[in-house]
């Protein structure tokens, strides 16, 4: 006669392991007073696994962005003239995104803690910047050659961050209430009216993933002065489009 036994569950690879142990600690003790020791501990496994995965103790709080660093920079590699370069920065701001709505639960974990350790919120400078540079590298290269090309590349770059940043952000401390993806679309798309040329754009609108083509509408033509600062004609535009 034969019998059967439970099959004990699968372990977590051991990164994860890594990092669900760490938020326990951190959760439970504070980032300042837990240590790799404590981490390692809890999680079953040697200092010499910690360090093969994370490099230090706040790279354990940012497990993913590494992975969502080089997903960007394989998405931008791979754009082609036929891409808009604004919209293009938009939608690979749009991974960053992606990557915090896959796990709404760890994100808020993650932002709270933040919120609480001086010593992250500076790590976490550190790890936006370097999308902002990744954004602007594939950016001065659209716009090479151009009169303040390198500027306008840096100056996108800049508000593509802060205006993904602006609605990712409201999202995290709603505590993940809401349609992330509808936020950071809003808010991408002030970016793409404020700096998109018309000249820049595909000769197919292609819209969001899984749209359907633009709706026709109405055509403004805007006549502002060679010499007009930007901001200006930003606010003509705006003024415009807010009649009725």
């Amino acid at each position: 006669m034969s019998s059967s036994s439970a099959v004990p569950a699968a372990k977590p690879p051991i990164r994860d392991a890594l990092v669900a142990a760490a938020f326990r600690l951190f959760l439970e003790r504070g980032f300042e007073q837990t240590t790799v020791d404590d981490i390692v501990a809890l999680a079953g496994v040697g200092r010499r696994s910690f360090f093969r995965y994370f490099p230090s103790k706040e790279d354990v709080v940012f497990p993913d962005h590494e992975g969502c660093l080089a997903d960007m920079t394989a998405f931008l590699a791979a754009s082609g003239p036929e891409h808009e370069p604004v919209r293009r920065v938009c939608d690979a701001a749009r991974l960053v995104l992606r990557m915090y709505a896959e796990n709404p639960a760890f994100s808020v974990q993650r932002y709270r803690l933040t919120r609480q350790v001086p010593g992250l919120r500076a790590y976490e400078l550190s790890v936006v910047w370097r999308y902002e540079r990744a954004l602007a590298e594939y950016l001065r290269g659209r716009f090479a050659g151009r009169p303040d090309g390198t500027l306008r590349a840096d100056v996108i770059a800049a508000a593509v961050v802060a205006a993904h940043n602006n609605a990712l952000r409201s999202w995290l401390r709603s505590d993940g209430a809401g349609d992330a993806g509808a936020a950071v679309d809003h808010a991408l798309a002030y970016v793409q009216m404020t700096y998109a040329r018309p000249t820049d754009a595909p000769a197919v609108w292609s819209g969001p993933a899984g749209a359907g083509p633009e709706p026709a509408g109405d055509v403004v033509v805007l006549v502002s002065r060679r010499d007009a600062p930007l901001w200006r004609v930003v606010q003509e535009l705006e003024t415009v489009l807010d009649r009725p």
